[in-house]
């Protein structure tokens, strides 16, 4: 594994932590008002093209990083639907 590729890996590690600690917050909110389905759709969306793209380039720290990206976003919407039925 190059240099370059221990840059990424660490890059992706804390996207992770940042978009982890989100979701946490997320689920402990009592509220998700301010929350918008639109944007997990749209962040599903933009990961799986970034997902093909990054394959296509033959990058594994993309592809990883990306499907890891697309896991927190269907959390996120599963999260923001169920609370906000339950309101």
């Amino acid at each position: 594994m190059s240099g370059e590729d221990w840059i990424g890996w660490a890059a992706t590690a804390v996207l992770m932590a940042t978009l982890i600690r989100q979701i946490h917050t997320q689920w402990r909110a009592e509220t998700t008002e301010s929350v918008s389905i639109w944007l997990f759709l749209g962040q599903m969306a933009a990961s799986v093209l970034f997902i093909v793209y990054s394959a296509l380039l033959d990058n594994l720290v993309f592809v990883v990083t990306n499907a890891l990206i697309l896991c927190t976003a269907v959390v996120g919407q599963i999260l923001t639907v169920v609370k906000k039925r339950r309101r």
